[in-house]
């Protein structure tokens, strides 16, 4: 089962404490947290996307390289809060390249987790 960060409060203890971590088509946002399980949220910002319906693929082509991911992600040493922030380069391109992508984010966070280097925020 997966949890999904809900409400104001979870997403800007992320943006706030967490790291972040820059790519060309998603923005993430990764937390320690002190539960059995990885939380995920997702924002595809009118702004950034434009219509509804360019909003809606977004956040369903994030989620599905978070899915795919999670056995990638079960072998962290350490549980996260990840916020995954959808960009405009999202759209113009195939399914797996935000998978790939993502895949870059989650070897960073390995790589700094063996280093020491992940913020130890405060464990909610």
């Amino acid at each position: 089962m997966q949890m999904n960060l809900c409400g104001s409060n979870d997403f800007q203890r992320v943006y706030r404490t967490g790291k972040r971590y820059e790519g060309h088509f998603l923005t993430v946002f990764v937390l320690p947290n002190s539960l059995t399980q990885h939380r995920l949220g997702i924002t595809a910002s009118r702004k950034a996307l434009g219509r509804a319906v360019d909003r809606n693929r977004a956040k369903r082509l994030l989620r599905e390289a978070f899915r795919l991911m999670k056995p990638r992600l079960d072998r962290l040493k350490r549980r996260y809060d990840w916020v995954l922030n959808a960009r405009r380069s999202l759209l113009s391109l195939d399914s797996r390249r935000p998978s790939d992508e993502f895949a870059q984010m989650i070897a960073r966070v390995e790589s700094e987790e063996a280093a020491g280097s992940v913020v130890e925020a405060q464990l909610v």
